[in-house]
């Protein structure tokens, strides 16, 4: 029951962080400061990719950068910042799911523990039953050769005496 409620949360959180998401983007490119700094932070992201690209494909990489216009900065800076949110909460959910899971795996891991130390103090009694019915066996044959075969027979006659006493008496 509880991970359908917990798939279903997930999915809920994932859902609902989107328009958050849509709402951090617009209230990023609003602020002076915080304008400035991701206005910055996409221009330094803009030079870092033009150059690998230039790298992957073989051409000058000491040319000069052109800086992209503040407004397409801005948006990069909040399309980037949105979908950092939105991967963010996806991760602490992934992570959530996987730590829920490892738990449940390590309840259940103890129970087939304690299980098999059960079965195996089980085994443990039952080795030491059959070795006392082992011994009175033996005890029981010892007597019957020092009584010779009537004692044997004696003893199948006694015993069988005994059951129909106690049958009799119940």
């Amino acid at each position: 029951m509880i991970l359908p409620a917990v798939k279903l949360g997930t999915l809920v959180l994932k859902t609902v962080c989107k328009p958050i998401a849509t709402r951090l983007k617009k209230e990023a490119g609003l602020h002076p400061r915080f304008r400035q700094l991701i206005i910055n932070f996409a221009q330094a992201n803009h030079r870092f990719t033009t150059t690998l690209q230039r790298r992957i494909y073989g051409h000058a990489t000491d040319v000069d950068i052109r800086p992209l216009n503040e407004e397409k900065a801005v948006q990069a800076s909040a399309d980037l910042l949105g979908e950092l949110f939105v991967f963010t909460v996806a991760g602490a959910a992934l992570i959530f799911e996987v730590q829920r899971s490892s738990r449940s795996e390590a309840r259940k891991e103890e129970l087939r523990r304690q299980e098999l130390e059960a079965m195996k103090q089980r085994d443990e009694e039952l080795a030491k039953e059959i070795e006392h019915l082992k011994h009175t066996l033996e005890e029981i044959e010892q007597l019957a050769k020092g009584r010779g075969l009537s004692g044997i027979l004696n003893f199948r006659h006694f015993h069988a005496a005994e059951d129909g006493k106690s049958a009799k008496s119940t």
